[in-house]
């Protein structure tokens, strides 16, 4: 079989064989096909798509190229929580203790910062000692005794898209259906959760625009885990702003302490509380979603929420003081206040020019090999429809230099839109797909 004879059959737009495409994700396992290859095939299968039999296809693949992980040894149902990324997503370092806290095991898998969207496992590594690279034995025996571990893929389980997810980054190919959807799917199903709630963003900084797309993407995605006997359930979530207030890695892991402490709330919360009820459901350890949002509510007043957020930063050789104080974590050298310098209504934000602004900051990779500074982005605490005079903070920069920090202020204002006219407030969610189709927000219970 010819690698660029399988290129050229995609680029004129061509349905591609199961043989062909297991030869192509061999090659990325194997790293037997150049990455020159493997980025014209990405870009193939950006420009000409694939079909729901190739995209199934292709995601089983994935998932067989390398380990697929037993998880058996873990009591009760395990539930994974995966975002479609974007700008101040910390949805999992709230959700995740919290729901572990309500008694159902989390054994996530997560990824690292994609575009203009950040990566939980930069984040976590932000924390002070903290590693996000178990073995299968360690994560296994973590989440027996603490309910909950948050690590990186193996480089044995699902190589193939560990090759593809650091090329899609640099190669302008990551707003691919076919491609995220094999992505997340693969690694979900080779991770062994036994039930995924998936969080699909659309909007200005989502990497799905509009609301169609992003329905289709759910759709496909909760396709191809019901085809492989996984419950799955995807809720679409809206990113027309960050979902918290803080942008960048030591800065999220404030806000999620924050909020865990119940110190702040807001749609970082909301959506976390929303998502979290979802995957208590699945785990068969709530009955309905209301159910499951109020035993969440409960471990966040009790503070068992952040007690466990504490035992997994602790377990993976982090420093628990951070929880304490979050004047522990990474500081940066240069911390200026922004005004907004008019008034007027918040009317919209391109929330991809702001994630863009963090990540030349230094809080995300504009190359693979990129050293993320975890210190920096910045913190902006005006939403969509808040009324603001001039005086009034528009951003707090947390920079490496006064040039760092002009340079995103100057992104940031390009970023907002400003209105004399009260604006309402996007919605938070738009809805939810399961194998049972599509519902809207009046339709079912949050």
């Amino acid at each position: 079989m010819n690698m660029v004879e399988i290129i050229a059959r995609k680029k004129l737009g061509q349905a591609l064989t199961a043989e062909e495409i297991r030869y192509f994700v061999r090659g990325a396992a194997e790293r037997s096909v150049p990455d020159y290859q493997l980025a014209a095939m990405l870009m193939a299968i950006r420009l000409k798509g694939m079909d729901a039999r190739e995209t199934t296809d292709l995601t089983l693949a994935m998932r067989d190229s390398g380990d697929v992980a037993d998880l058996s040894a873990i009591p009760g149902v395990k539930v994974d929580k995966h975002s479609t990324g974007g700008v101040g997503d910390t949805a999992t370092l709230v959700l995740a203790p919290l729901v572990a806290a309500c008694g159902a095991p989390v054994a996530k898998m997560s990824g690292r910062g994609l575009g203009h969207t950040g990566g939980t496992l930069d984040k976590l590594e932000a924390i002070p000692g903290l590693s996000v690279e178990l073995t299968e034995d360690a994560f296994i025996r973590q989440v027996r005794e603490i309910g909950l571990a948050v690590i990186g893929q193996t480089g044995a389980l699902a190589p193939a898209d560990k090759t593809l997810y650091a090329l899609r980054d640099v190669t302008s190919t990551v707003d691919s259906l076919p491609l995220i959807a094999s992505s997340i799917m693969s690694k979900k199903l080779a991770s062994g959760a036994d039930a995924i709630v998936l969080d699909v963003k659309v909007g200005s900084g989502a990497l799905m625009r509009t609301l169609k797309d992003a329905i289709d993407l759910a759709r496909a995605m909760v396709d191809i885990g019901t085809l492989a006997g996984k419950p799955v359930a995807a809720l679409v979530t809206g990113m027309e702003q960050p979902l918290g207030t803080h942008v960048g890695n030591a800065l999220e892991i404030k806000d999620a302490i924050d909020v865990l402490a119940g110190r702040t709330g807001g749609a970082l919360l909301e959506v976390s509380l929303l998502l979290g009820s979802h995957m208590l459901v699945l785990a068969g350890r709530a009955s309905t979603p209301d159910e499951g949002r109020a035993m969440l509510k409960a471990a966040m007043a009790s503070g068992e929420g952040l007690r466990k957020l504490r035992q997994m930063i602790e377990a993976q050789g982090g420093d628990p003081a951070v929880c304490d104080d979050v004047s522990r974590l990474p500081q940066a050298r240069v911390i200026r206040r922004v005004t907004a310098g008019r008034k007027g209504f918040v009317a919209a934000m391109d929330t991809t020019t702001l994630g863009m602004a963090a990540q030349a900051m230094g809080a995300g990779r504009l190359r693979k090999e990129d050293v993320i500074d975890p210190a920096v982005g910045f913190v902006l605490p005006v939403r969509i429809g808040d009324q603001v005079k001039p005086e009034d903070t528009l951003c707090v920069l947390h920079a490496r230099s006064e040039a760092d920090a002009y340079r995103a202020e100057a992104a940031i204002r390009e970023a907002i839109t400003f209105a004399d006219e009260l604006v309402a407030p996007p919605p938070m969610w738009h809805a939810m797909v399961t194998a049972d189709g599509v519902r809207r927000p009046e339709e079912v219970s949050p």
